[in-house]
């Protein structure tokens, strides 16, 4: 029950500014990547324990807070976005930050600021557009 819960918050990330009807199943969405936001091709299917492309999911991020892509095509060893889950959660009286990029995140683990769980059961396929 937990990875569905992660699955469909990842799905719920991704689909900000999506576009279609409500029963559409293909939507645009935007994530974070180094910095920057990059668009994706909103069909996610679920490959547990298969993701080797790093991607976090901020579970109680600020407004505006998108899921982070650690690669992105042409930027390291991007495998066409085959998403190895990590879950970000900011401890208990820490005051939530825009997470922008994995380094923001490793800097905001390395300060104590948040948790990283890494959870394959929700890994999951979604490409992003260059």
């Amino acid at each position: 029950m937990r990875s569905l819960a992660v699955a469909a918050l990842i799905a719920g990330v991704m689909l900000v500014g999506s576009t279609g009807s409500a029963s559409a199943t293909t939507g645009k969405g935007q994530l974070f990547h180094d910095g920057n936001i990059v668009r994706t091709v909103v069909n996610p299917a679920r490959i547990p324990h298969q993701g080797s492309d790093p991607f976090y999911s901020v579970t109680n991020g600020v407004d505006g807070q998108l899921g982070i892509a650690g690669v992105a095509p042409g930027d390291g060893p991007y495998h066409g976005g085959a998403w190895a889950v990590n879950v970000v959660t900011f401890k208990e009286g820490v005051s939530p930050y825009v997470l922008t990029s994995d380094e923001a995140v490793f800097a905001a683990e390395a300060a104590g600021d948040v948790t990283v769980v890494r959870t394959p059961d929700a890994d999951f396929r979604c490409p992003v557009q260059p």
